[in-house]
């Protein structure tokens, strides 16, 4: 039977993200080492899981709030308020849910319709793009380069602006990259925005996770932009819980409310146990000055380090990432395309990344390593791949 027809064309469109490719290639092979996927080698913190075990075992299994349990969005507030600057209501302004994922996707389903288009700077998470599609908006790429340190500019955005702009996407810390923007770089796209009235989608999951004295400056808290802003964030990267699916988005009540309603119809709610967790995460936080977050910020600094200096010791170009947890370093002098690169360092030398392209189009000539990997593995990763680079270059 041929079911083209049956199928909505734009999504079955839509290539499969390039980073599970790998990932599953990299699953069914022995003795390898990943560096591709972008998750945290550190157990979630015992206390956060025993609070979870402890809700289960008092039968609390029914269903939460569809904006999530009260007492998470307070502790969110806060969280948002005292951390980056951001006051939002937590009954009208906070929504929490499965994953930032989740968010990305109903925030965009919020805002964008058929014809409107959407600015994406590039190399970026692979999500965004096939996320306007399925939204029916039209996603317009903002290229960033090597040679401005994947910096997104004032004006990039405003060259892209049309009469059909409607909403700019800004994640950073960034993912593959690893690049910041700073607050000066932040207030000129600013002014673009508040210049031609678009909506800000911020991405800040990686906001807790900047290195080198830069602290994150999270957009909406600009003077002016907080009506602008629907900000994004979740559990799973700076607090180790990405299997939990705990994410939230924050924004003014009347985009929050059509946001909540895709929410209610398709989810419901997160699930209990992790809204629990994530409870138990930022209370204890507060308790303790993040002391778990601190702890791992510092290994991630000192495995940044170990990676830069590793890939720059194999004679590739290597930009130093201030914030996530990836290296994005240069593979052209090897002469091979990124995927080529990906697939024969895997087949060879059983190390896994991510070809720059699974970020689009613009992140050829590159691979993402994650270094949220342990410090004996990426001592080893790292002889393997110099071993490989030397042989090409």
């Amino acid at each position: 039977m041929n079911y083209d027809r049956y199928l909505n064309r734009a999504i079955a469109a839509v290539p499969p993200s390039g980073i599970r490719r790998f990932f599953d290639l990299a699953a069914a092979q022995k003795d390898t080492i990943s560096l591709g996927v972008g998750e945290p080698d550190f157990i979630t913190p015992y206390h956060i899981r025993d609070a979870a075990i402890n809700s289960l075992l008092n039968g609390e299994t029914q269903y939460t709030a569809n904006r999530g349990l009260l007492s998470l969005r307070k502790a969110i507030s806060r969280y948002m308020d005292e951390r980056f600057h951001l006051p939002y209501d937590p009954e009208k302004e906070i929504l929490v849910t499965v994953g930032a994922s989740e968010a990305i996707d109903i925030a965009l389903r919020a805002m964008v319709q058929a014809g409107d288009e959407v600015l994406i700077p590039e190399p970026s998470y692979v999500s965004y793009c096939p996320s306007v599609i399925f939204a029916g908006g039209t996603p317009v790429p903002l290229v960033t380069t090597r040679e401005t340190d994947f910096r997104l500019t004032a004006e990039a955005v405003r060259a892209a602006v049309t009469p059909a702009t409607k909403v700019l996407i800004l994640p950073y810390p960034n993912n593959p990259t690893g690049a910041i923007l700073s607050r000066e770089e932040l207030e000129a796209i600013a002014e673009v925005v508040r210049e031609h009235e678009l909506l800000v989608i911020s991405d800040e999951i990686y906001a807790e996770l900047t290195y080198g004295g830069s602290a994150h400056v999270s957009f909406g808290s600009l003077p002016g932009m907080w009506a602008y802003t629907v900000t994004l964030n979740g559990f799973s990267k700076a607090f180790a819980m990405t299997g939990w699916r705990v994410g939230f988005v924050c924004g003014p009540a009347p985009i929050l409310d059509v946001i909540v309603k895709i929410h209610q119809y398709t989810i419901m709610c997160a699930p209990r146990q992790a809204q629990v967790a994530a409870l138990e995460a930022l209370e204890a936080g507060f308790a303790n000055d993040f002391e778990d977050v601190r702890r791992m910020h510092q290994s991630y600094d000192q495995r940044r380090r170990l990676m830069v200096a590793g890939f720059r010791g194999m004679g590739l170009d290597c930009f130093e990432p201030l914030g996530a947890f990836y290296v994005f370093p240069s593979i052209a002098r090897t002469g091979l395309t990124s995927e080529a690169f990906c697939q024969r360092l895997l087949e060879e030398k059983h190390i896994a990344c991510v070809p720059g392209t699974a970020f689009s189009a613009y992140g050829e000539g590159f691979i993402r390593c994650s270094y949220a990997t342990a410090l004996d593995k990426l001592n080893i990763a790292l002889d393997r791949m110099g071993d490989f680079v030397r042989a090409l270059i």
